[in-house]
C-alpha cells in the first residue's frame, strides 16, 4: 500500500473512478494469478500512460497494443522465444517466465519475471532495450518500479535521460473511435488477378475454377479498397 500511496502522490490518478475489473475472468484468460499491487494500480488508474512515456497494459486497454489480455503479450513472448532458441539476441531469462505488462514511447517493453509462478507478489520487473541487447532488472513490484523511476531513485539505462524533466503525471487513455464501415460495393476483381497475388504470396491455387473463399478474403485484406 505504501508504494501505491507514493505513486498517487507523484502522479495523481483520474478523478473519475475506472470501471471495476473482473479479475477472476482476467486471470482465467491469462492462466495465471496476478500481483495484488498491479490489481490496485489498474483499479486506481485505469488505462493510460505515466509521465507521457510509460504505458502500463490494462485488462480494458483501448487498443490491442495496450490490452493485457490482448495478443501483444503472446507475440512478444514468441519473439523472445525465437531469439532465445536461435541465439539471435541475448535474453537473460527463460521467455516462458516473461509476461509483458507495459511499454514505452521509445519501444522498450516491461515484463513481469513470473518466477515463482505461484507467488505473483514476489515477481520482479525486467525492461529490454528497444534497439539493442541490454536488459535491466528491478527487484520489486511494478508499482514500486514506477514509483522509483518517476521519483528519480532508479534510472533505467534505456530510458531517456531527460525523462524526469517532463511533467510527472498520469494521462488516461481515451477510447479509440472506429471509422464507420465502408458500405460501398466493391467492384469485382478478376480471378486471375487474385491467383497471381496468391501464388506470389505462397498460396497453392488451381489454374482454373473457383478461387477458394479464404484466399479471396486474404487478397481483400491485403488490398483494401
Amino acid at each position: 500500500m505504501r508504494d501505491i500511496a507514493a505513486l498517487t502522490h507523484l502522479c495523481p490518478p483520474p478523478q473519475d473512478s475506472p470501471r471495476p475489473v473482473d479479475w477472476a475472468g482476467v486471470e482465467a484468460v491469462l492462466g495465471v494469478r496476478l500481483p495484488e499491487d498491479y490489481k490496485r494500480l489498474a483499479t486506481v488508474y485505469g488505462p493510460g500512460v505515466f509521465s507521457g512515456y510509460i504505458h502500463v497494459y490494462h485488462p480494458r486497454g483501448h487498443t490491442e497494443f495496450a490490452d493485457l489480455t490482448g495478443p501483444v503479450p503472446g507475440r512478444l513472448r514468441a519473439q523472445l522465444q525465437r531469439d532465445y532458441d536461435q541465439g539471435t539476441h541475448p535474453v537473460p531469462y527463460d521467455p516462458r517466465d516473461l509476461l509483458a505488462v507495459g511499454g514505452t514511447d521509445n519501444g522498450e517493453h516491461l515484463f513481469w519475471i513470473t518466477d515463482p509462478r505461484d507467488a505473483p507478489d514476489a515477481w520482479r520487473i525486467a525492461v529490454n532495450e528497444a534497439r539493442g541487447p541490454r536488459w535491466f532488472t528491478f527487484d520489486g513490484t511494478l508499482t514500486a518500479f514506477l514509483t522509483s523511476v518517476l521519483s528519480g531513485e532508479t534510472a533505467v539505462p534505456a530510458f531517456p535521460k531527460d525523462l524526469l524533466e517532463q511533467a510527472r503525471g498520469f494521462t488516461p487513455s481515451l477510447p479509440v473511435l472506429s471509422p464507420p464501415p465502408d458500405t460501398r460495393p466493391r467492384p469485382p476483381v478478376a480471378s486471375d488477378t487474385v491467383r497471381r497475388w496468391a501464388r506470389a504470396n505462397g498460396y497453392d491455387v488451381p489454374d482454373r475454377g473457383r478461387v477458394a473463399a479464404g484466399i479471396r478474403e486474404a487478397w481483400e485484406r491485403a488490398n483494401p479498397a
